[in-house]
């Protein structure tokens, strides 16, 4: 079965709290129970993993892309200065999907950045919970059609 990693950068772990106007009001917990049904769909596995530490989303990685053949993942701030993640992210040559809750091009000038986005097969922003689904629904048939 194929496995894709999905992970959650910091302060993602604050979801359905943290300024519920931007992120929206469900829960990491939420988001997770419906990409783990999307993943039922798909005949995916997906493995979560969220931190507040760049160092242990690089570990996670470091740990498991070796067995995985896609990646989710949602950096949180990191998006705009996490040069260590992007280089373990690099390493791993799996396909990834960077989605971010909010639309990071309409916000804050330093957040429309990304050093992940030149890595990412694609990038979905400003679509809330469902961009996660959107993006596992895509990495399971782009992991299937590189396959063939």
């Amino acid at each position: 079965m194929r496995r894709i990693l999905v992970i959650h950068g910091p302060n993602l772990n604050r979801l359905g709290a943290r300024d519920p106007a931007i992120y929206g009001t469900l829960t990491l917990q939420d988001i997770q129970e419906r990409l783990a049904e999307k993943a039922q769909e798909l005949g995916v596995e997906l493995l979560f993993f969220q931190s507040n530490s760049e160092g242990a989303i690089i570990d996670f990685l470091q740990e498991h892309a070796p067995h995985a053949q896609g990646i989710v993942i949602n950096p949180g701030a990191l998006t705009h200065y996490g040069l260590s993640l992007r280089d373990a992210l690099a390493d791993t040559r799996l396909p990834i999907v960077e989605v971010h809750l909010s639309n990071i091009h309409a916000r804050e000038e330093w957040r429309s950045k990304s050093v992940i986005a030149p890595l990412a097969v694609g990038q979905i922003c400003g679509l809330g919970w469902r961009g996660y689904l959107y993006a596992l629904d895509f990495l399971a048939v782009h992991i299937r059609e590189e396959e063939v």
